[in-house]
């Protein structure tokens, strides 16, 4: 089945002198792609705070393959790749849409925290088989 995909179209203001999408520029893509797929997952961000759940990133790494160029339109893939007892980790593989070439892949990880006091905590059983389960199939046209 298909992944979460969320498709993005890179603007003008991303793109650095050298005329490709500025690095930094990906971690926003990615935090995009994981706020789009945690909504497509539990219904709303919302929901986990109601529940008073947060989670706080405590690590990302990207790897690039290619350059994305202005108004290329960009497919980001988003699915859970690792779950722990209180962490977990999300892989968003960044393609360009019109020939599916892999321009980069991320991997993040977030700790589940206590929305009010900011401590760790363990991720319910409900949370994580909403996380194991994922947005198959599911995808989010941002690119206009």
């Amino acid at each position: 089945m298909a992944p979460f995909r969320l498709l993005l179209r890179v603007r003008y203001g991303e793109c650095d002198a050298q005329q490709v999408v500025f690095n930094a520029r990906y971690g926003d893509y990615v935090d995009v792609a994981a706020t789009e797929f945690y909504r497509s997952v539990f219904g709303s961000y919302q929901n986990l705070l109601e529940q008073n759940l947060d989670s706080q990133v405590v690590r990302m790494t990207i790897d690039w393959s290619a350059p994305a160029r202005f108004d290329d339109v960009l497919q980001l893939e988003v699915h859970t790749l690792r779950l722990g007892n209180s962490s977990f980790a999300l892989e968003v593989d960044i393609r360009r849409q019109a020939d599916q070439a892999a321009i980069a892949r991320a991997e993040v990880t977030y700790v589940m925290v206590d929305a009010q006091a900011f401590t760790k905590a363990a991720i319910p059983d409900a949370i994580r088989a909403q996380l194991e389960r994922g947005a198959p199939g599911v995808t989010v046209n941002q690119a206009g």
